[in-house]
C-alpha cells in the first residue's frame, strides 16, 4: 500500500500466494505486454522505454532507453539482467526473483526483442535458490507457453534465454564484473574506456546490462505506454520504485513508491509502510542507497525520493535500500561493520581498495574495542582521502570500480555526524552503548 495513489506496477502480484505461477501470471493480464511489443517495431517499443524515462533501478540510475540507444550495431549483441544483489540491507530484486520471475521473463523479452539481441541471460546471486529455482521454472513455463525460443508467438522473433547462478561475490554486482563471471572467469571489473559493455561486452560483442526491477517495469510500459510512466513521480525521477527498508522501524519490509512525491519520512513513519522508530525511539540517522552511500541526519528525512534531490542533499538512492538507526545506535559499530564488509568483498585489483579497506577496517576495529588513540580520527580520514581525494560526493575515482571510492562513505558520514561519540570510545575505552 502506497502514500500516493500511484499504481503498483512492479508489485501487483504479490498478494497471490501463486503469484510465481503461469496460470496466475496469465490470469492478471501477464505476456500481454510482450504480445503488444511483438506487434510494434523495435524502434517503437525502444521509443516507449525512452518516453518512459525509466532510471534504471540497480544503483547508477542511468536512464535505461538511453543505454539501449547506445548499445552499438553489430551481428551478435546480447542482453544481461544483473540480479547479483549484494548490498547489504538489499533485497527488492530477491522479492521480484522470488515472487513474481515471470514479469522479470516478459521484461526480458521486451527488452530482447527491442534490442533485437541474439541471446539473452539472467545472472542471478547464487545464494538465491527459491529465486533461482522459480526463475528457472518460470523460463521453462514460458518456452512450452511459445513466450521464449524460436518464433515467438508467430511473430519471427527468436531468442534463448539463459539463468546463470553467480558464485555469490559482492563485486560481480558491478556490471563488468559481472561479464567477466558469466564468461567463466573471476569477477575482476573491466577498465572503462574501452570496456563499455555497450560497445565491447560479454564474449567481447556489443551488450545491454539492465537491472531486475527495471526489466519487470518494462510490461507495464508496454501496454501502458511510456507517457503514463512518465506522468507518476517528477523531473527525471518518474515512475514507482522498490524500497528496501531496513534497521530500527516497526516494519522493516520491500515498499513500491512513486517517487518525488513521497518522502523518507513517510516511508519510515507511515502506518502503512514502516510505521515508525520501533520501541518509541527516536531517529539517529539514515543510510539512503545501500551501504556505500553517505549518511542523512533527521533533519533530512522530509527529503522526496527522488534521484536528483537526494544527489543535490550530498548522497544517493544507490540501490534502493533505506538502513533505519535509532538514538541507541552504536555509529562506530555500524561503520566499521560496513567497513569490514567492503574490505573483504573488494575484488583485490586496485591496490587503494586493496590495501586502504583493510586499513581503515583495522582502524575501525582498534576504535570499537577501546584501543583506539585520538590521532586515529586523523588517521582515518587521511586514508580515507587517499581511497577518495576530497572525501566528497560523488567520489572521485581512483580505482578501475566504484568500490573503493565508495568505502569512506560510512566513516566520514559517522566522523562528521558524531565525532563525539568515537571520543567517547578512545577516552572511555570501548562503546557507551554497550
Amino acid at each position: 500500500m502506497a502514500v500516493t495513489e500511484a499504481p503498483r506496477i512492479v508489485t501487483s502480484r504479490l498478494g497471490f500466494e501463486d503469484a510465481h505461477t503461469l496460470g496466475r501470471y496469465l490470469a492478471t493480464g501477464g505476456y500481454e505486454g510482450l504480445r503488444k511489443a511483438l506487434a510494434m517495431t523495435p524502434e517503437a517499443v525502444a521509443a516507449e522505454v525512452d518516453a518512459a524515462s525509466l532510471l534504471g533501478r540497480g544503483g547508477a540510475g542511468f536512464p535505461a532507453g538511453r543505454k539501449w540507444a547506445m548499445l552499438r550495431r553489430s551481428p551478435v549483441t546480447y542482453l544481461v539482467v544483473n540480479g547479483d544483489e549484494s548490498e547489504p540491507a538489499t533485497f527488492k530484486d530477491h522479492l521480484l526473483v522470488e515472487r513474481d520471475p515471470h514479469q522479470l521473463v516478459e521484461g526480458v523479452l521486451i527488452a530482447a526483442y527491442a534490442l533485437q539481441v541474439t541471446r539473452a541471460f539472467i545472472f542471478l546471486r547464487g545464494e538465491f535458490a527459491l529465486g533461482l529455482e522459480r526463475v528457472q521454472a518460470a523460463l521453462n513455463e514460458a518456452y512450452a507457453h511459445g513466450a521464449v525460443g524460436r518464433d515467438i508467438f508467430g511473430s519471427g522473433f527468436s531468442v534463448d534465454v539463459v539463468v546463470h547462478p553467480g558464485a555469490g561475490a559482492y563485486i560481480c554486482g558491478e556490471e563488468t564484473a559481472l561479464l567477466e563471471s558469466l564468461e567463466g572467469k573471476r569477477g575482476f571489473p573491466r577498465i572503462k574506456p574501452p570496456y563499455f559493455p555497450a560497445a565491447i561486452g560479454l564474449y567481447g560483442a556489443p551488450t545491454v546490462v539492465n537491472n531486475v526491477e527495471t526489466m519487470s517495469n518494462l510490461p507495464w510500459i508496454v501496454v501502458h505506454g511510456g507517457a503514463a510512466f512518465a506522468a507518476l513521480g517528477e523531473g527525471r525521477s518518474t515512475g514507482t520504485r522498490l524500497f528496501a527498508l531496513a534497521g530500527h522501524v516497526n516494519r522493516p519490509g520491500v515498499y513500491e513508491l512513486e517517487m518525488v512525491k513521497t518522502t523518507f519520512a513517510d516511508l519510515i513513519h507511515a502506518p502503512v509502510l514502516g510505521a515508525g522508530i520501533r520501541h518509541g525511539r527516536q531517529l539517529k540517522a539514515f543510510i539512503p542507497g545501500g551501504v556505500s552511500a553517505p549518511w542523512f541526519g533527521p533533519d533530512q528525512v522530509d527529503l522526496p525520493l527522488g534521484q536528483d534531490e537526494v544527489a543535490q542533499a550530498g548522497s544517493m538512492l544507490g540501490s534502493g535500500s533505506i538502513v533505519v538507526m535509532d538514538d541507541r545506535t552504536c555509529v562506530v559499530r555500524a561503520a566499521w561493520r560496513i567497513t569490514r564488509f567492503f574490505s573483504r568483498e573488494s575484488c583485490g585489483q586496485c591496490t587503494p581498495c586493496r590495501e586502504g579497506s583493510g586499513w581503515l577496517e583495522r582502524i575501525m576495529e582498534r576504535i570499537e574495542t577501546g584501543r583506539g588513540r585520538e590521532d586515529d580520527l586523523d588517521l582515518l580520514l587521511d586514508a580515507c582521502d587517499n581511497i577518495s581525494p576530497g572525501v566528497a560526493w560523488p567520489p572521485q575515482q581512483t580505482t578501475i570500480c566504484v568500490l573503493g571510492p565508495s568505502i569512506p562513505s560510512s566513516i566520514s558520514s559517522a566522523i562528521s555526524m558524531f565525532r563525539d561519540e568515537f571520543l567517547v570510545h578512545i577516552k572511555e575505552g570501548g562503546c557507551p552503548h554497550g
